[in-house]
């Protein structure tokens, strides 16, 4: 099962790396979203894919899940849905204003 959620990983990256490569400001922004789901699966893969029982006192199990990492992928998801709600508002806001949402347009090179 490992094996199956790394080739998951890397994929995830590498579309994640391909979109944030690209000059669209949605495109980067799907890609860094992307890019911390795969960092969301890599530490629920680090913290280990076993089934058990939960970690509570007066359970009668002898194999239990590691709560830390849930908690961590818990947070880290809600932190990304906020920055990602954040950066499309801003992206819109920019495109409302300039027009383009092409990052070699917005640095004003043309300017210079």
């Amino acid at each position: 099962m490992e094996t199956l959620m790394s080739v998951v990983i890397g994929i995830l990256f590498f579309i994640g790396v391909y979109l944030v490569l690209s000059k669209s400001l949605l495109r980067i922004i799907l890609g860094a979203s992307i890019i911390s789901h795969g960092a969301n699966l890599l530490i629920i893969t680090m913290g280990g894919l076993k089934t058990g029982g939960p970690a509570l006192l007066g359970e009668k199990t002898t194999v239990f899940m590691d709560p830390i990492p849930q908690a961590l992928i818990l947070t880290a998801i809600v932190i990304n849905f906020a920055m990602t709600a954040f950066l499309m508002v801003l992206a819109y806001r920019s495109y409302d204003d300039l027009g383009t949402d092409n990052v070699e347009e917005l640095r004003g090179i043309g300017d210079e």
